[in-house]
């Protein structure tokens, strides 16, 4: 029988249960994506009600444990996975809406060291949610805040919160361009988590040179660049004892004019700059530049350092994708937490230090990782070039006696 009728009737009426009740804005629309006449489930009626009606019976055979006990999120965590498997395979477009798991958990890890709980976690850019239910998850947070541009990626990000059983009451998820339209006034959060897309485009229009969240930097982010956009955003929405992680391209470390100016005001005018962490190239899906991991504080000290981490060599490669095993993400975390110098790999750096680099925060000028190669004995090869010019001669000798027996010479 045709099932997809009345599979469209069910969707509708979820959505229609809410209408007049407290969930009504987080329902509405939660399933308008979803097109059981499109072409790509089947030529005909016949089959997409096949490919639809073996989903469902092959769904029918999991048990999800939907019971309260249930420790492990089965109908969650299968979600998240299949998400996943289409970041890997949508190529660049992917990156727009979901952040590998070895990354979210380092930030989720970061923005939770000296919090018992977090009172709420907040996203500007939360693509299918998946960094902040990790972040939610490991801090304990009450409530969950983000803004999701893409209307498709905005409803998956409301499926995945209802899907690993956070409350409606408990998540508030807007649909908007968080630069343009800021959905959340001037509400602070406990921690602030990002993987902003890398180097897009914004307005850069003068009204925001009287907008609070940039105009105290001096310059407004390039219109071509909008990553200390996104940056002075997510520091204006994090609390004086909060933490702020994002992820951004090496370019916001040392590029010069507007975002200089920015960088040297982060640095010396409010010192918030907490740690850099570079990362392996090659670990997002659809991009293959090295990325880095920016840590921002307000309630550091005048004498605070600035902890660099370099975490780029240390990785596993699988197939195409370079990949951050436990021990790796471990390694990166309790150097954080501990801020501990190791050759090599992690430096801490003076104010003082990085004024004397112009404030460029390059990694590679604050971690030595340079590894110095054998001495060479310029004599032992001298004597092994002139030994390997004697053999030759020698050789050539012979050949020459060889071609005069064949009579190829005279």
């Amino acid at each position: 029988e045709n099932i997809l009728p009345m599979l469209e009737r069910s969707l509708k009426r979820i959505e229609d249960s809410t209408l007049g009740q407290d969930s009504e804005e987080d329902f509405g629309g939660l399933f308008s994506d979803i097109d059981l006449a499109s072409p790509k489930l089947g030529k005909t009626a016949d089959d997409k009600n096949t490919l639809v009606s073996n989903v469902l019976l092959a769904l029918d055979d999991i048990d999800f444990g939907v019971e309260a006990s249930q420790e492990i999120d089965i109908l969650g965590d299968a979600y998240e996975y299949m998400i996943s498997q289409f970041a890997a395979g949508a190529g660049k477009k992917a990156g727009e809406f979901y952040t590998p798991q070895e990354v979210s958990r380092i930030l989720a890890e970061i923005v939770t060291i000296g919090h018992a709980r977090l009172r709420n976690v907040y996203d500007p850019t939360c693509g299918s949610g998946s960094l902040l239910l990790r972040a939610a998850s490991i801090g304990h947070a009450n409530e969950i805040f983000g803004q999701e541009k893409n209307p498709t990626t905005y409803n998956l990000a409301r499926m995945n919160m209802l899907l690993h059983g956070i409350k409606f009451s408990n998540f508030r998820i807007e649909n908007g361009d968080t630069l343009e339209a800021d959905a959340f006034g001037d509400t602070q959060f406990d921690a602030v988590v990002a993987n902003p897309p890398f180097s897009a485009e914004w307005s850069a229009a003068d009204k925001f040179n009287n907008d609070d969240r940039f105009s105290k930097a001096g310059r407004l982010a390039p219109r071509k660049t909008a990553d200390y956009a996104f940056i002075l955003h997510m520091i204006y929405h994090l609390n004086e004892g909060g933490t702020m992680a994002c992820v951004a391209p090496h370019g916001v470390l040392f590029r010069g004019n507007a975002e200089g100016v920015i960088r040297r005001f982060l640095i010396e005018k409010k010192n918030y700059v907490d740690a850099i962490i570079g990362l392996p190239a090659n670990i997002f899906y659809g991009t293959s530049i090295p990325t880095c991991i920016l840590v921002f504080k307000k309630c550091r000290k005048e004498d605070d350092n600035i902890l660099f981490i370099d975490a780029s060599k240390e990785f596993e490669k699988v197939k195409t994708q370079n990949k951050l095993r436990p021990q790796h993400i471990k390694k990166i975390v309790d150097t954080y937490r501990e801020r501990k110098e190791i050759e090599k790999y992690s430096h801490l750096a003076t104010l003082q230090e990085v004024a004397e680099n112009d404030y460029n925060l390059n990694i590679p000028r604050y971690v030595d990782t340079f590894e110095e190669e054998e001495p060479i004995d310029i004599h032992a090869v001298m004597k092994e070039i002139k030994d390997l010019e004697a053999k030759r001669a020698d050789l050539d000798k012979e050949i020459e006696g060889y071609l005069k027996e064949l009579g190829l010479v005279e």
